[in-house]
């Protein structure tokens, strides 16, 4: 399960009720219903095979709801099965884009694993969701102050004589010892959620669909607004041309790191649920370039006539002819990179060969 001080989102009573009266409006079968608020009730009570038989029960006659997925992640991660969970909250972020709550979760697995790099691209996903998610903000304020005490306690092995560091890191610690110290997630951070920044909430699947009425207010506050709603549509293309270059420029620091056999640096260019080519793990297909881009001993990729075309979502595509070459061999293709904005950096979500 998840020791970390961030806040897991779990199951809880107060929210359960609210969760299932935020429901889509189309007619579900109450059954169904009740199995799924079963299968919460045993995983708060602790009996995890129970509540796992329930949701996968539930799951077989609608195995793409959001909600039952959610609570099957957070069964696993109770399970102590973290890479289970971490695949059961990656396709919840790839399936339903919009809600924050399975990035959040991510983070906190990812941070779990000394993982701190994908917990925080994790996590500006979140914000980048839903910007007043407040247990996200939190949390990546939690993320680079664990990223900060790993770069003290490196200056303090070099430099032993460091006081400096060595009181920075002690605040660091101070920070984190206030909270009582890291517990599991699901019912513990509910009795005590200012524990364990484990996060508290099911996939508010049906939670951010009121989100989405917020601009429904907005529009029938006043007709007013309709009359300024073709201004609106004008100025994002604008945005959108004004933020090319800076596309080009992500595309291009991704062709150096990899040229640079920079494998970190090319790793870091990838989402936190982009979609690996064959359908492999995230792992396997992370094994599989580490061992390519750090394994010639030059590389060389150049990009050539980039084309950016703003997609809706937030998403883009850049299409461009790629030119590959490591010792004798030379390869060259037509690329399309899907990218996706997390916080201030553009990252790769997808990748296709051909165009």
């Amino acid at each position: 399960m998840p020791s970390s001080s961030l806040r897991f989102l779990g199951l809880v009573a107060a929210l359960c009720a609210a969760l299932f009266v935020a429901a889509p409006a189309v007619a579900q079968n109450a059954a169904q219903n009740d199995e799924l608020q079963e299968a919460n009730q045993l995983f708060k009570q602790g009996q995890l095979d129970r509540a796992m038989e329930r949701v996968d029960t539930y799951l077989k006659s609608k195995p793409k709801d959001a909600r039952g997925r959610f609570l099957k992640g957070i069964i696993l991660a109770e399970q102590n099965k973290p890479n289970d969970a971490i695949k059961v909250f990656t396709d919840l972020t790839q399936e339903f884009p919009e809600l924050p709550e399975p990035y959040n979760n991510l983070a906190v697995l990812y941070a779990s694993q000394g993982q701190y790099d994908k917990a925080r691209s994790a996590l500006e996903m979140a914000i980048r969701t839903h910007p007043s998610y407040a247990t996200a903000h939190e949390n990546l304020g939690d993320i680079y102050a664990k990223m900060a005490s790993q770069a003290y306690d490196k200056a303090l092995q070099l430099d032993k004589g460091n006081t400096t560091a060595q009181t920075k890191l002690n605040l660091i610690k101070d920070l984190f010892s206030a909270g009582g110290g890291p517990r599991p997630a699901g019912k513990t951070a509910a009795a005590k959620p200012e524990n364990p920044k484990v996060a508290v909430a099911p996939p508010a699947p049906p939670a951010p669909k009121p989100v989405e009425k917020a601009p429904e207010p907005a529009a029938k506050a006043s007709p007013a607004p309709a009359a300024k709603a073709p201004p609106a549509p004008a100025k994002e293309p604008a945005k959108a041309a004004g933020n090319q270059d800076e596309v080009i420029k992500a595309v291009n620091a991704w062709a150096k790191a990899w040229s640079d056999n920079d494998v970190n640096g090319y790793l870091g260019h990838y989402a936190v649920n982009f979609e690996t080519p064959k359908g492999e793990t995230r792992e396997h297909w992370e094994s599989q370039r580490k061992a390519r881009v750090a394994k010639p001993r030059k590389i060389h990729v150049d990009i050539e006539s980039p084309k950016v075309v703003f997609k809706e979502g937030g998403r883009v595509n850049v299409t461009f002819r790629q030119h590959y070459q490591s010792g004798s061999l030379k390869v060259a293709s037509t690329k399309t990179l899907v990218m996706v904005k997390a916080g201030e950096k553009w990252l790769i979500q997808q990748e296709k060969v051909g165009g």
